[in-house]
């Protein structure tokens, strides 16, 4: 992800030792407080941490995120408030790689109740053809020293995509270990998180049928989107991505890129270039405009805007799947 906001882990212990002295003048916007009426006070890094977190969690929990609506989740930078109001957390849920910010302090907290969302499923490598790195994990002759061996395996724990959310099926795995995490965090509960997990991968698997059913037949199965967010739901869905840009929404594409979008669009008889909300749509439109193709939004789901104010995943997911039937005529 967007290394230029990684922050190095002397300043992350400065600002926990700052954060707990300032701790008290800390608001519930910015970090877990303890108090809210026995329930579990849960810290979720961003919206579909958020979502997990309020969903299976119910009324035993009081959730909070590090990242506000409207705010581009790659680039989110931490107070020193919010990173010493970690601590105090009951429970965290983040997805490791999307906010290099975010993992540093987690990894300082030191909370007990500390779920990355990565380890509940599968992560895969996808949008190697647009950032011109092999994902493919191989392997260097020569490289003996352990740090070259530790930078490597670095980079490739880096290279996996962490869009797993915008997999139904990805998205109910990880529900499911966010649910048996939070019956060992407080077993007390422990029923009714069963259960509110049970109805929420019941929703994620009829949103699953929905996408199979609704992109079955169309006319072509390839769409054009400047953020390379969609390749498990690409995968699923036998559908191909061809993003503009990388796994992250600020890299720049190359020109060489553009003229093989440009090949790729004729060849597939592509209609729409697709952009998301919480990022510029000034490259989607000046490439729409020389292929003479349409824009329309394609959401990352990476966090609730002002627009979609009142909707959830689910409403998203279904306003993406509209959205994706009418871009690759959907029969």
């Amino acid at each position: 992800m967007n290394v230029r906001r990684l922050i190095p882990t002397a300043a992350v212990a400065g600002a926990v030792a700052l954060g707990l002295t300032a701790l008290s003048a800390c608001s519930s916007s910015d970090a877990a407080e303890g108090g809210n009426d026995g329930k579990l006070d849960v810290v979720a890094s961003f919206y579909p941490m958020q979502f997990l977190a309020e969903k299976i969690g119910g009324s035993h929990v009081s959730v909070t995120s590090l990242t506000k609506p409207g705010v581009e989740p790659h680039d989110l930078e931490l107070s020193p408030q919010q990173i010493g109001g970690l601590s105090d957390a009951d429970y965290i849920l983040f997805l490791k790689n999307v906010q290099p910010a975010v993992d540093d302090a987690v990894a300082q907290a030191g909370v007990e109740n500390t779920v990355d969302a990565a380890t509940l499923t599968t992560l895969e490598s996808h949008g190697s053809e647009v950032d011109g790195h092999d994902h493919g994990g191989e392997e260097h002759a020569g490289e003996d020293h352990a740090e070259e061996h530790e930078g490597e395996e670095h980079t490739e724990e880096a290279a996996l995509d962490p869009h797993v959310w915008l997999d139904p099926v990805k998205y109910a795995e990880v529900a499911e270990g966010v649910g048996k995490s939070l019956e060992k965090a407080d077993p007390d509960n422990a029923a009714d998180y069963r259960e509110n997990t049970a109805t929420l991968v019941a929703e994620l698997n009829t949103l699953d049928k929905s996408f199979e059913a609704g992109l079955k037949n169309t006319a072509t199965k390839t769409f054009i989107t400047t953020h390379s967010a969609f390749g498990y739901l690409a995968e699923r869905y036998g559908l191909t991505q061809e993003g503009i840009a990388g796994l992250d929404p600020e890299t720049e594409p190359s020109p060489a890129r553009i003229d093989e979008i440009h090949t790729v669009a004729e060849k597939n008889k592509a209609t729409t270039v697709f952009f998301e909300t919480l990022a510029s749509d000034k490259t989607a439109k000046t490439l729409a405009k020389d292929l003479s193709l349409k824009t329309d939004v394609l959401d990352p789901l990476e966090g609730i805007t002002d627009k979609s104010a009142g909707a959830d995943y689910i409403e998203v997911m279904e306003s993406n799947l509209a959205a994706l039937q009418k871009a690759l005529g959907a029969k």
